[in-house]
């Protein structure tokens, strides 16, 4: 699960009471934080002390207590039969036979439909990485970033080639967040999150977890969660508007929106969180990584810089970096419905929540592939250098449902945002 925690062997088994029988309104009963029940593939589970051992964050797991957890648990292990021998000790039991395997909202056709659509597309290998072409792009990030500080090396620091140099590091900055899908190699995603974006792998692990896993959904996806800033939607700036909750004027969010949310994301929001969950969880090994970030930044540029110039140049690349994170991470799922739980099927949670930007040479490497979201989050272990291969399948599953399979240009989606 990318580095949030490495997988033993089961201690011992844990579970509530005798194996038995249940209803869905018995399983959804247990839902709250010291009691927790799911269900995979019609078995129920007590996950209730396990999930505080689980590699992949306590929340993520947790956001499906009392509900049909088999689409997910699917989607985010890509060996279930390795996996399988640490559900076999929770085990308490399995639905009853009157019981349908799916609960409330979900869509059984559809269920079995996009069942039928995931084996096909991996018995066509699409899961399977292709080493060089992550080889490859790492290899020009690196070479990018080296360029950048070619430029200021050898023909000084003037505010031109300055200005330039902290854009092209800025760019190399943005790109790592697209390599998520690297999570195979636990040492190269540390390096990747931590030496060259100067993030915890571990916060990023749990945070983008929850958000694969229930995308816009309050109160479960972290990225739609900035009530102490902003309130975003439709129904979230009623709910929470400056009657309720009075941390901001949220009346007035529109106005100040491009003053603190995208060049202060990643600078000021991001980096008080990566350090409190650094601090806090004792990740020092990120803490480490993290720290040659800014290292290997401040030995780069105080030659040339000085020591406060180094800090002011490195505060101008992340905000930066934190414009180019918000509008290509944004535009597709800003714009796209943002409510409660709605308890529904993968695929329609999924379509409902995102949406891709055309497909074009310059669009495929300024997202990183990302372009391609609603592939991305039905399949968030495929590699995105796949993912125009499925999105033709994709889109034909959904018109036969009648699910909309939104597609923008660039430019439509950053006037999504910015509306």
């Amino acid at each position: 699960m990318g580095g949030g925690g490495q997988l033993t062997e089961p201690e011992e088994p844990i579970s509530g009471r005798a194996a038995g029988v249940y209803t869905w309104e018995e399983v959804q009963s247990h839902c709250n934080r010291n009691d927790q029940w799911l269900v995979i593939n019609r078995k129920v589970y007590n996950i209730t002390q396990w999930v505080k051992r689980h590699p992949g964050g306590i929340r993520v797991i947790s956001h499906y207590a009392g509900e049909d957890a088999t689409e997910a648990f699917t989607a985010f292990h890509p060996d279930l039969k390795f996996v399988q021998k640490f559900l076999k000790p929770l085990q308490i039991g399995e639905l009853a036979a009157t019981e349908p395997s799916h609960d409330r909202n979900k869509n059984a056709t559809i269920i079995q439909d996009f069942h039928t659509l995931r084996a096909q597309v991996e018995s066509e290998g699409l899961f399977q990485a292709r080493p060089l072409f992550f080889c490859l792009h790492l290899g020009h990030i690196l070479l990018l970033e080296a360029l950048a500080w070619l430029i200021i090396w050898v023909w000084g620091t003037s505010w031109t080639l300055t200005f330039l140099s902290a854009v092209m590091l800025a760019t190399t900055q943005s790109m790592p967040v697209s390599l998520h899908l690297l999570y195979w190699n636990h040492l190269l995603h540390k390096f990747v999150i931590g030496h060259l974006k100067g993030a915890s792998a571990n916060w990023w692990n749990h945070r983008h977890f929850q958000h694969h896993a229930k995308p816009n959904i309050f109160s479960k996806d972290p990225d739609v969660n900035m009530l102490h800033v902003f309130v975003v939607g439709a129904t979230q700036p009623v709910e929470y508007g400056i009657k309720k909750i009075k941390y901001m004027p949220y009346h007035h969010q529109h106005k100040y929106f491009f003053l603190v949310g995208p060049p202060l994301l990643i600078p000021v929001y991001f980096n008080i969180q990566i350090i409190h969950t650094m601090i806090s969880r004792r990740k020092w090994v990120d803490l480490a990584w993290s720290l040659s970030y800014y290292l290997r930044y401040l030995c780069c540029s105080i030659p040339m810089f000085g020591l406060f110039g180094s800090v002011v140049f490195i505060s101008f690349i992340r905000i930066l970096e934190s414009h180019g994170f918000v509008w290509v991470t944004q535009m597709n799922h800003l714009p796209m419905d943002i409510d409660h739980e709605k308890n529904q099927d993968w695929l329609s949670m999924q379509l409902q929540a995102t949406c891709n930007i055309k497909q074009s040479l310059f669009n495929d490497w300024f997202s990183g592939h990302l372009n391609f979201q609603i592939e991305h989050h039905l399949f968030p272990t495929m590699p995105r250098h796949n993912y125009h291969l499925v999105a033709p399948l994709v889109r034909a599953l959904c018109e036969k449902h009648g699910i909309p399979y939104q597609v923008k240009t660039l430019q439509q989606g950053f006037a999504d945002v910015f509306r």
